[in-house]
């Protein structure tokens, strides 16, 4: 919506009205059309768009790693090598997003902004657990698109001040939240993520630990995975790791993240077919 830009400098009185604390509900109410759900599209063929894969989420004492990989696909073709698929939702929490690039981006930042909304009107932040149900709903009202091929399905991760450990949620195309125990994946490279995950995953893993597993687990999903994009040495493209603990959100610098995968690589190089134990 626009600002009156007429010589008052006033506010339309859609910005002075008190109402609810959601965001989504003040475009709705106001502008419904700049909602990504509510977007017309073409009733016959098929709309081409980039595609983001593999993302993949563990917790461990203190905290919960949230990574992803960099490739996007359009069909059988590489559309770009090094798209960013993880963002902070606000200090506490972050989203990896899979399916549709784009529009997912587009509903990240439409995230952000409903928390960051919510936080100066009612003075606050939400739970953990609320955050997940707002992503719900936004994720619920583009059921519609999804169902014409432009689904989005994001990983939700965070530290729960509350509870004073992390924790992950997974969600359908219908926006159903399920929380997740230990570790979760989603996208096309989750199945071989998630079994990477299964064996090497420990109740006592280091900060450490958990984002070299991750590594691990994106390069497995690599390894059998067209779509999704291992580390890329020559190109110096790696994966995007975030940390999130009671000290806030941290994402690995690509230094960091550059050693991480150089030294999983080297590994392999050492036994080809997987570590035979559990990061030691």
């Amino acid at each position: 919506m626009e600002a009156n830009t007429r010589s008052t400098g006033r506010l339309p009185a859609a910005f002075l009205t008190p109402g609810s604390s959601s965001f989504m509900d003040f475009l709705s109410d106001h502008q419904p059309e700049l909602l990504p759900g509510k977007r017309q599209l073409p009733t016959q063929g098929v709309i081409e768009a980039p595609h983001g894969t593999t993302i993949v989420a563990v917790t461990f004492p203190g905290g919960v790693v949230l990574a992803g990989d960099r490739r996007a696909t359009m069909g059988n073709v590489i559309a770009q090598r090094d798209i960013e698929k993880v963002f902070p939702a606000d200090e506490y929490s972050a989203v990896g997003i899979a399916g549709t690039a784009g529009l997912a981006v587009e509903m990240v930042k439409l995230f952000q902004l409903e928390l960051e909304h919510f936080e100066k009107v009612e003075g606050a932040q939400l739970s953990l657990e609320g955050k997940a149900n707002r992503l719900s709903t936004m994720i619920r009202s583009n059921l519609g698109m999804a169902m014409q091929g432009l689904a989005v399905v994001p990983l939700f991760a965070g530290y729960d001040v509350d509870r004073e450990k992390g924790r992950v949620f997974s969600y359908d195309v219908t926006g159903g939240r399920s929380e997740e125990h230990n570790f979760a994946a989603t996208g096309s490279g989750s199945l071989f993520a998630r079994g990477a995950m299964k064996k090497l995953f420990r109740d006592d893993l280091s900060e450490e630990q958990a984002t070299t597993l991750v590594v691990q687990a994106l390069y497995d999903a690599a390894d059998d995975d067209s779509a999704t994009g291992g580390p890329d040495v020559a190109r110096r493209i790696y994966p995007i790791i975030t940390v999130i603990t009671e000290d806030g959100f941290r994402r690995l610098t690509e230094a960091e993240s550059s050693e991480l995968s150089r030294a999983v690589l080297q590994r392999r190089l050492e036994e080809p077919d997987g570590p035979k134990a559990a990061l030691l």
